[in-house]
């Protein structure tokens, strides 16, 4: 293990992170808010002991082994989530507990959107933005970002974006070089940005919520600086935005690529992870505002569907965002979209879950075991696009979803021997390890009433939910260790 390439790479990253409490400071100024300290005395913080990493080992320009890689990554998640509390546990008008600073840090940095706070239309704007600005750099990863703009770091760039970037087919390169795929993943990523923000503009919100509400839109984030979140603003029309961006930052970035570079929209249809990603969504809604009209809940087919299809792509994309509160929905609805959160969006995308792709290659999988018993003779080929997949894909797919809902249920047993009931468990683990946010039960609109000790059991499960598990548990694996 090169820790001394290690350390210059971390110093590094954490001088490029201070950098990011300047936005909040002048947004907090232009907007009027009195006090900015906590983002000055974090900025000097960060700079500081990111100087004092650096500097003993600014001449380690060694190339990055995969181990290293995926050491750096989960250092740089764990550290940047402790680093990102700081302005929060400095504010004296949030006065908040250490461990609720990191959730929310945690919380927002990888897209989680699971909150603490309530009362957002009184906070500083500063603080408002702050937490809008972490979902975003999050989105598409801070890491993939560093890899982008910093050449400096002398480092093979290819062990960092493989252990950051989601999805099962990590090494496929849309450009020969990893820094060009990387500035153009967030190319992409920022003109859906710009784009989001003039939409909401248009549509009415003022340029602060503009802005916030792109930020966590397009990272598939889900904060939002009212507390009723896009409810507040009671509009179809910007509704009808957040899906459509919902939607399409939970496509994979390396299809609108290729949807760009060939100028064919139809690319998109020759998929097959995108087509079932359209057609879950579509089955969802249809089966959600069928309910929804037959119980009454809605009056009117298209309020049912203008309600069914806004949380269906909200929740199953692992956005967030609620206009009401769908955990009071009647009967099986809130548990379905729940799990729809498990499947998440597609790979190479801002969306949390276990990636539709993978759930394809389960269905498949499935399907060819019957088929097997049928005909145990015949050779039966699982093929996404047309073309077959390796079968040490299929086997490793597998093994993520054994290890997922280990995981899952590990941290739910801990939430259970905590006290807490099982619709609370359940959903605060599903809204943490998919990066979804809001839950059931106890935590369907903030995480206040979890007990600290719980709280970093679910820092935990976001941070395994957004580096896709294998990130995290092979650190603790004796092999990763041994020289």
């Amino acid at each position: 293990m090169q820790y001394q390439v290690i350390q210059r790479i971390l110093g590094l990253l954490l001088m490029v992170f201070s950098l990011t409490m300047l936005p909040p400071a002048l947004v907090g100024w232009l907007m009027g808010d009195i006090d900015l300290s906590p983002f000055w005395r974090s900025f000097l913080v960060l700079v500081t002991v990111g100087t004092f990493l650096w500097l003993p080992v600014r001449r380690s320009k060694r190339d990055l082994r995969l181990r290293d890689g995926f050491l750096v990554v989960t250092l740089f998640w764990a550290v940047l989530g402790l680093s990102g509390s700081l302005p929060l546990i400095l504010s004296e008008q949030l006065n908040i507990s250490v461990t609720d600073a990191v959730f929310e840090s945690l919380s927002g940095l990888t897209t989680t959107g699971a909150t603490v706070m309530t009362g957002l239309e009184s906070l500083p704007y500063s603080i408002l933005f702050y937490r809008q600005q972490l979902q975003w750099l999050g989105g598409m990863g801070i890491i993939v970002l560093a890899v982008a703009i910093l050449p400096m770091l002398g480092v093979g760039g290819m062990q960092l974006y493989r252990a950051e970037t989601p999805g099962p087919l990590k090494d496929a390169k849309l450009t020969p070089r990893i820094t060009g795929t990387a500035k153009l993943l967030w190319y992409i990523y920022l003109l859906l940005t710009i784009a989001c923000i003039l939409a909401y503009w248009i549509a009415g919100m003022s340029p602060f919520d503009a802005i916030s509400h792109a930020f966590s839109t397009v990272s598939i984030g889900g904060f939002s600086t009212h507390d009723a979140s896009l409810g507040y603003f009671d509009s179809a029309l910007i509704e009808s935005i957040a899906i459509l961006f919902m939607l399409l930052s939970g496509i994979n970035f390396g299809l609108h690529f290729l949807v760009w570079r060939k100028m064919n929209p139809l690319v998109y249809l020759r998929d097959s992870e995108f087509r079932f990603y359209i057609g879950m969504v579509f089955v969802l809604t249809l089966v959600s505002a069928v309910y929804l009209l037959q119980l009454d809940k809605y009056h009117t087919f298209s309020e049912a569907i203008r309600h069914a299809l806004f949380h269906v792509v909200s929740i199953a994309t692992t956005t967030g965002f609620t206009t009401t509160d769908y955990s009071l929905w009647p009967g099986f609805l809130p548990v379905l979209l729940l799990f729809s959160s498990f499947v998440g969006g597609c790979a190479a995308s801002t969306a949390g879950g276990m990636k539709v792709i993978r759930f394809l290659l389960l269905l498949k999988q499935g399907m060819r075991e019957v088929n097997s018993l049928v005909h145990p003779n015949a050779r039966f080929n699982i093929k996404v696009n047309g073309q077959p997949v390796r079968e040490d894909v299929v086997q490793a797919v597998w093994g993520f979803f054994a290890v997922y809902i280990g995981v899952f249920a590990f941290v739910m047993l801990i939430l259970l021997a905590r006290g807490h009931d099982q619709v609370t468990a359940f959903s605060a683990v599903a809204a943490t390890l998919n990066n979804l946010g809001p839950g059931l039960g106890n935590v369907a609109t903030s995480f206040v009433s979890i007990d600290d000790f719980s709280k970093w059991w679910l820092c935990l499960a976001m941070l395994m939910g957004r580096l896709e598990l294998f990130t995290v548990l092979v650190l603790l694996t004796p092999a990763f260790w041994r020289k």
